[in-house]
């Protein structure tokens, strides 16, 4: 009896393994591809293209790059709730790809370098003030100063602490071009030159030092004419105050960037130069500057002391670029990573089977 009872409790024959259906394979498939690729994009790199002018000839316009995170450490989420592997807007949709109802705090994981002079940085546009950091758009530049630094433009040239910093080898200028003929497509790409503006007379084109010395030599160039701004020419769109700093992209500053522990004494004048940053990015409680003095949380502050570090981007096309000479400081919580190499480049202008950039193919960015 006792044999019986033990008999039935021990399996006659292996229960089979009910087999996944093709749907449920598929989709188990599709969930561990989309969560491998969101790990990926998010801990280690991103593919990004370059959208506007602003980096040329370092960087065209319909270059697929890769952006390397490891190199300054990947950010924690500040927006959790957002559809995987997309950013702002779900694809070929104006429709936002995020939810704002969580926000957490953001922290950096550490990388294996920190940001350099020269660095080819992905950041996020810091003026978008009405979006989470992480959701601002994606911006590309050239990190020309560092924390602690003191960058001055002088006609043109970048000075950081007082000596010339090293230019860029692909940096270009706006050059107005006289001549009294019609220059053809073919002679611009010779030279290549792709921003061009006819104008009566002549040429707007941006274009390198080194390339205008070329084209001086042809025999239908009447004069060519650097249109650097004069330092008298005040711009009014300067960072930080052009009321009070009347600076130009040509002529800038000097301006010391703000780094991580710097104590300030505050004054009108130092408020002028570091206020908007102190209020839009220091995140602190309820700060407002009124009469030339700065309030947190209600209560009037003698001194400050950053909490974070800050960058000061350039594009090298630098008549043609909205950078920090503009819009002021990069946090360092708004730098997403390294731009590392060229992995596809296509040129909208040509015809479809001439549209692929075989020379940038892995093209490392310098």
């Amino acid at each position: 009896m006792k044999n019986k009872f033990f008999q039935k409790l021990i399996p006659t024959k292996k229960t089979e393994k009910q087999k996944k259906g093709i749907f449920r394979e598929w989709a188990d498939s599709i969930i561990f591809a989309v969560i491998f690729a969101s790990l990926l994009r998010w801990g280690f790199m991103e593919a990004y293209v370059i959208p506007t002018p602003s980096m040329e000839n370092s960087l065209l316009v319909g270059d697929f790059l890769f952006v390397n995170k490891i190199s300054y450490g990947p950010r924690t989420p500040e927006t959790p709730l957002q559809i995987p592997l997309t950013h702002q807007k779900i694809w070929l949709t104006e429709i936002p790809s995020y939810l704002n109802w969580i926000t957490l705090p953001m922290f950096r994981f550490p990388g294996i370098s920190s940001i350099d002079r020269n660095d080819v940085v992905v950041f996020n546009y810091p003026p978008e003030l009405e979006s989470p950091v992480d959701i601002k758009t994606h911006y590309i530049k050239r990190c020309v100063a560092i924390a602690g630094d003191t960058i001055e433009i002088k006609n043109t040239q970048v000075y950081i602490n007082k000596k010339a910093s090293e230019n860029p080898p692909n940096m270009q200028f706006r050059y107005y071009i006289h001549t009294n003929q019609t220059i053809s497509d073919r002679v611009f790409k010779k030279y290549n030159i792709w921003e061009i503006t006819p104008m009566q007379g002549g040429y707007l084109v941006h274009t390198s030092p080194k390339t205008i010395e070329e084209m001086k030599k042809e025999p239908f160039i009447i004069d060519i004419l650097n249109t650097t701004f004069p330092q008298e020419q005040t711009n009014p769109r300067i960072f930080p105050n052009a009321k009070y700093f009347p600076w130009n992209q040509d002529h800038f500053g000097p301006l010391v960037i703000p780094y991580k522990g710097q104590k300030i004494t505050l004054s009108d004048t130092i408020l002028k130069k570091y206020g908007s940053t102190i209020i839009n990015y220091e995140k602190i409680k309820k700060p407002f500057i009124k009469n030339g003095k700065l309030f947190i949380d209600g209560i009037e502050v003698k001194e400050y002391t950053f909490q974070q570090n800050y960058y000061f981007m350039m594009g090298d096309n630098r008549h043609n670029s909205e950078d920090s000479r503009f819009w002021g400081f990069v946090p360092e919580d708004h730098i997403v990573g390294e731009a590392s190499f060229i992995w596809l480049s296509t040129d909208a202008q040509k015809p479809f089977f001439q549209k692929i950039r075989w020379n940038r193919f892995f093209q490392i960015i310098k």
